[in-house]
């Protein structure tokens, strides 16, 4: 699950407003409304937020595996969460 937590940080301390992103950024309400959702938006987004706060990636967006939507994606948890005990080799 993508997280959007970070982005309102980052905001705070570079003191963007959300209402800045709209008015002066061209940014929608529905759009500021996915994020506060932790819904999907674009790249694209993603990539103009970054360049307006002038920060990478990880300022904006954290991941956290939904340990309840794996089962429904066919991935057993354990297997997602727990790295394998060697690298795999392509080669075979």
């Amino acid at each position: 699950m993508i997280i959007y937590d970070r982005l309102w940080e980052t905001m705070k301390t570079k003191g963007i407003s959300q209402y800045r992103l709209i008015k002066y950024y061209g940014f929608s309400a529905g759009q500021i409304g996915r994020l506060k959702k932790n819904s999907y938006v674009s790249t694209h987004t993603l990539d103009v937020l970054c360049t307006i706060l002038n920060c990478p990636i990880e300022d904006i967006i954290e991941f956290r595996l939904d340990t309840t939507i794996t089962p429904k994606l066919g991935i057993n948890p354990s297997v997602a969460t727990t790295p394998p005990d060697k690298p795999i080799d392509k080669t075979e």
